[in-house]
């Protein structure tokens, strides 16, 4: 059963299974989900698909059940939900030393969710060095294989009856998810130590990522050729659920492998937006300008933006274009500039902002417009997200 996770710009991480904390803005719990608690912090989410697998896997073990705890009758299928219960707790643990390791280099995570394939920790921001991709990754994995190990000791101590089922479900359930998500493949936790191997190497994060989704890709195809490849090797056939669970896996294996290369590639290209050279000439005029002479200097200067300033040149704000565009000419005259103005709180950038921090500026302060100032205070210009759009459309194409 694999995990998967997320620090990405959001990350995610887990078993296939990243996450938002405290004083961090929480995102809208998802569709199909539902809070059972918190640890570390975060939610604890359950996702309608598990209530699918937990079924499952009651049903898969009521023969089992029978053997170890005969005449329960219907109860048996009770027994089985409850050992899937035990083993999605299992699964908890390794998405909360996720989220654990997470905190600890002081990234906010949001929520770990249980869902069909296992489970996701949303960890908020991303690795900034390849020590920290590294153990906030393996540590999921490691935290498996040592539930499975400590399981494995209480087998050897012969419990009986359906603590026996229950002791051998996890130690073989455990140790199989902690060595599968060691698979040098995104999105597995082991795809995200290649990753961090690979980046620590060439120091390129972004080629880490790359190398890594080729690597979900090719074990996903391993996956499904799983099937065939298992009567060769074992001389067993296999049958329709088995096509079918290397199908959804596989699926999910591709999937984020190929999400993750493309959002590499994607954010590889994003330096060559730099809002110093996407500015637009600003003119600054006072706050009680008539808007009809503003607009006549910033003809005449080929300004492309408006900045209203006070009398001692501190800019206030900017004018908008669609407002002047809605302001009929004859009743330019008769207003002054600043009420076409927007306050430019929050929306001034450096003007040396680029790249990703800069695409991040504006997608958390959504505008038409920002005002881009100096470190000294000084105005430089306006950016315009239109323009920011096209360049971003250059880049990408």
């Amino acid at each position: 059963m694999p995990t998967a996770d997320s620090p990405q710009p959001a990350t995610t991480t887990g078993a296939p299974g990243p996450t938002g904390g405290e004083g961090s803005p929480r995102r809208p719990r998802p569709a199909g989900t539902f809070k059972i608690g918190t640890v570390a912090g975060s939610d604890v989410l359950v996702s309608s698909s598990w209530f699918l697998v937990a079924g499952l896997i009651a049903v898969v073990m009521a023969p089992r059940v029978e053997q170890l705890a005969p005449g329960l009758g219907p109860a048996k299928y009770l027994a089985g939900f409850a050992f899937a219960v035990i083993l999605y707790l299992s699964i908890l643990l390794h998405e909360a030393s996720h989220a654990f390791m997470a905190r600890h280099f002081g990234y906010p995570v949001s929520s770990i969710t249980l869902h069909f394939l296992g489970g996701m920790t949303a960890v908020e921001g991303e690795a900034r060095r390849p020590r920290q991709e590294f153990l906030i990754a393996v540590v999921g994995p490691l935290t498996s294989i040592a539930v499975g190990l400590v399981a494995l000791g209480l087998w050897f101590l012969e419990p009986e009856g359906l603590l026996l089922m229950a002791v051998e479900g996890l130690a073989g359930a455990n140790l199989l998810v902690g060595v599968l998500n060691l698979v040098p493949g995104l999105p597995l936790d082991g795809g995200r130590v290649l990753k961090s191997a690979v980046w620590g190497l060439t120091g390129d994060m972004h080629r880490g990522t790359i190398v890594a989704g080729w690597g979900g890709r090719i074990a996903a195809g391993l996956v499904l050729l799983w099937p065939v490849a298992q009567s060769t090797l074992f001389g067993t056939s296999a049958n329709l659920l088995d096509f079918v669970l290397a199908f959804i896996v596989a699926t999910f294996l591709w999937s984020g492998a190929t999400a993750a290369i493309t959002s590499a590639r994607l954010r590889r290209r994003l330096p060559q937006l730099v809002a110093r050279d996407l500015a637009r000439r600003a003119l600054s005029v006072p706050e009680d300008l008539p808007l009809s002479e503003a607009v006549r200097r910033a003809r005449e200067a080929d300004a492309g933006g408006i900045v209203t300033v006070t009398r001692d040149g501190v800019p206030v704000g900017m004018a908008s274009e669609a407002a002047i565009a809605a302001t009929p000419e004859d009743r330019r005259p008769w207003i002054p500039t600043s009420p076409g103005a927007r306050p430019g709180e929050g929306l001034q950038l450096p003007v040396g902002i680029d790249g990703e921090a800069l695409v991040e500026a504006i997608t958390r302060t959504p505008a038409t417009e920002y005002l881009l100032v100096e470190p000294d205070g000084a105005v430089y210009g306006v950016l315009s997200t239109a323009d920011v759009d096209r360049a971003f459309r250059r880049t990408v194409g």
